[in-house]
């Protein structure tokens, strides 16, 4: 007998079964876990913009406080602080609707590759949908 002949029976066969079904769990287990570091980048990413949003948008109010201040003065200073508060008002609303786009799900919603894998697993097992 030679040690490349294949065990056949009952045990071999569910030995294979075991062994293809780990597999699985384990392949799938591994797109689950990259989805869920891409789910983590994307709203640690959302996070940051929001957060240099906020900061921008307070700062554009310090300067539009000191442009109403300033609006008492005679001279060019009120055009500085005036059109700073706004560029950085409207860097402060450009960041927030970044953020904004960057949480919305991706088309599927999260975890769409698990989901579709699980369901090409249930098809091939021949299971009904639910």
């Amino acid at each position: 007998m030679s040690g490349a002949q294949t065990a056949t029976g009952l045990f071999a066969s569910l030995r294979r079964l075991a062994g293809t079904t780990a597999g699985i769990v384990m392949v799938r287990l591994q797109l689950l876990g990259t989805e869920l570091e891409q789910e983590k980048l994307r709203v640690i990413s959302a996070l940051w913009l929001a957060g240099a949003a906020l900061l921008l948008l307070w700062l554009a109010l310090v300067l539009f406080v000191g442009f109403v201040v300033l609006l008492l003065w005679d001279g060019y200073r009120l055009a500085a602080v005036g059109g700073l508060a706004l560029l950085f008002a409207g860097a402060g609303g450009w960041l927030l609707h970044l953020a904004r786009q960057r949480l919305t799900p991706p088309a599927g919603g999260a975890f769409a590759l698990s989901l579709a894998e699980l369901r090409r697993d249930r098809d091939s097992l021949g299971l009904p949908d639910e």
